[in-house]
C-alpha cells in the first residue's frame, strides 16, 4: 500500500496539545446553545452566529484527541496525555512496526523512533459527522455575508481534517473508508467559498475507491481529476484503462491507453499496459508507433518520443528499429540520457539473446555455438561506450547506479579479452561496494 504515499503530498497536522479532553456532555451543551442561538430568527440573521456554531462542531471534532500531538515523543506524551493507555501492543501496518497504545477516546501510534505518528478516534464526542456540521455552519456563515478569507480558512482547516483521517484509515488498511474521508475532502473543496481544489484528495478518492474494489466511485472521481486536469502524470490513464476493462469494456480500455500514451508517451504504465493489452487481443504491438507520429509532429525536438519508441520495437525484438530510434533520440538531445542508456540495454538484451540460442544447441553444433559466443562478446563491446556515455552525463543517481551496475556485469564478463575491461570492472566494482 505505500504507493499512495507518493501521490498523497501527507500533511503535517500538528495540533496543540494544552487542552484537555471535555465531557462529551459538555460538548454536546456547548453545540444545542450554539444551535438554539442559529435557530433564532434575529440572531441566525447574523454570520457570527454560524461561525461560532462551526466552532462548536469543530471542538466537538477535535476533543478526543485534544492531548495529542503528533511528532513527539513516548516520554514526552506520557505526560502530556493525562490518562496511561489501557494497553500496549505492537502492531505491523502498511509493512511497518509500530507501538499503539489504547486511550479513552482514541488510539495513537509510534512508529520505531518512539514519534508519535498516528492517532485513531473510538469514542468520539458527538454522534454525527461533527465535520460535516462544521462546513455547513461555515458555509451558511457566508451566505449570510462572511467574509470570503474568514470562511475559507475555517473550510481548509475541515478538509486537513478529512484528508489526515484519511490517511490514517488509508494506512490502517480500511479503503472504503478511506475513499469516503477522501472524496469529502474533495468535495468540500469544490464547495463555494473554498478558494482552491484539493485534487489530491480528488486523487485518492479513485485511488482508494478502486482499491476498495469501488469501480463506479473509481471511476466518477477520476473523470473528475480530468476535467481538472489533474492525470497525475498519466497514470489516471491507466487506472481508468483497468477499471474498463475490469468491467469487460476492451474497447474503453483501449483508447484510454491510447490518449494516455499521446499525452504521456514517457509514462511506462501505460506504455506497458497498452503492449500487454494489444497482445492479449492479438493484434501487433508495433502498431503502437504510429501513434506516437503525432506527438513527434507537435514535438520534433523531444528526444523521449523515440525513447518510447524504442521500447516498443524492443518489445517485438525489431533491435534495427529500435537501435535507429534511440539513436535519433540521443541526436535530437546528446544530454538525454535514456537514449544512451535504451541502446546500452538494447546490445545487452542481444547478447543475452545470443547466450540463449547458444545454452539451447545440441553439442555436436559446436561451430554455431562459437558463432554465437562471439555474436554474444560482440554485442557485450557494443554496449560499452553508450552505457558509459548515459553514466557520464546523467545527474540521476538511480539512472548512473544502474549504468554502473550494467557495466561492471559487462566489464567482467570481458574481462579476459584486454586490460581496459579489466581495467573497467575494477573501476565500477569498487564503485559499487564490491569486493
Amino acid at each position: 500500500m505505500k504507493k499512495i504515499f507518493l501521490a498523497l503530498a501527507l500533511v503535517a497536522s500538528l495540533q496543540v496539545a494544552n487542552a484537555q479532553i471535555k465531557s462529551d456532555a459538555d460538548i454536546q451543551k456547548a453545540i444545542d446553545k450554539a444551535a438554539a442561538t442559529a435557530n433564532d430568527a434575529k440572531k441566525g440573521a447574523k454570520p457570527a452566529t454560524w461561525i461560532k456554531l462551526g466552532q462548536a462542531y469543530m471542538n466537538a471534532y477535535s476533543n478526543p484527541t485534544a492531548n495529542i500531538t503528533q511528532g513527539i515523543d513516548k516520554a514526552t506524551f506520557a505526560l502530556m496525555a493525562g490518562e496511561k493507555p489501557s494497553s500496549v501492543e505492537t502492531v505491523e501496518l502498511d509493512g511497518q512496526t509500530y507501538e499503539k497504545q489504547v486511550l479513552s477516546h482514541a488510539n495513537v501510534y509510534f512508529n520505531q523512533a518512539g514519534q508519535l505518528v498516528m492517532s485513531e478516534v473510538t469514542k468520539p464526542s458527538f454522534a454525527g459527522d461533527a465535520l460535516a456540521k462544521a462546513a455547513e455552519a461555515y458555509v451558511t456563515a457566508f451566505q449570510k455575508g462572511a467574509k470570503v478569507k474568514d470562511v475559507d480558512a475555517a473550510l481548509q482547516k475541515i478538509i486537513t481534517s478529512y484528508y489526515t483521517d484519511a490517511v490514517a484509515a488509508y494506512t490502517l488498511g480500511n479503503m472504503p473508508k478511506a475513499s469516503q474521508l477522501f472524496g469529502n475532502a474533495a468535495d468540500l473543496s469544490m464547495t463555494e467559498p473554498c478558494t482552491r481544489i484539493d485534487t489530491n484528495a480528488v486523487y485518492n478518492t479513485a485511488y482508494t475507491a478502486l482499491a476498495a474494489g469501488d469501480y463506479s466511485r473509481a471511476k466518477d472521481y477520476y473523470n473528475k481529476c480530468l476535467g481538472l486536469g489533474y492525470t497525475s502524470e498519466g497514470s489516471l490513464y491507466a487506472s481508468l484503462s483497468s477499471i474498463a476493462l475490469a468491467e469487460g469494456d476492451t474497447l474503453s480500455g483501449k483508447n484510454y491507453l491510447v490518449d494516455g500514451l499521446k499525452a504521456y508517451p514517457g509514462n511506462s504504465a501505460i506504455l506497458t499496459n497498452l503492449i500487454n493489452l494489444y497482445i492479449s487481443l492479438k493484434e501487433d504491438p508495433k502498431t503502437i508507433v504510429s501513434l506516437l507520429d503525432e506527438a513527434k509532429e507537435q514535438m520534433p525536438d523531444n528526444a523521449s518520443l523515440y525513447y518510447v519508441e524504442g521500447n516498443i520495437l524492443v518489445g517485438v525484438k525489431d533491435y534495427d528499429g529500435a537501435l535507429s530510434a534511440y539513436r535519433k533520440a540521443s541526436e535530437i538531445d546528446p544530454k538525454y540520457e535514456w537514449g544512451y542508456y535504451g541502446e546500452g540495454a538494447l546490445w545487452y538484451q542481444k547478447a543475452v539473446d545470443a547466450q540463449e540460442v547458444a545454452n539451447s544447441l545440441p553439442y555436436n553444433e559446436y561451430k554455431k555455438y562459437d558463432e554465437k559466443m562471439a555474436e554474444l562478446t560482440e554485442c557485450l563491446k557494443q554496449a560499452v561506450a553508450p552505457f558509459e556515455k548515459c553514466y557520464e552525463i546523467s545527474a540521476d543517481e538511480a539512472v548512473k547506479t544502474a549504468a554502473a551496475d550494467n557495466l561492471k556485469r559487462i566489464y567482467f564478463a570481458l574481462r579476459n579479452d584486454g586490460d581496459e575491461y579489466k581495467a573497467g570492472y575494477e573501476k565500477y566494482n569498487a564503485l559499487l561496494g564490491g569486493e
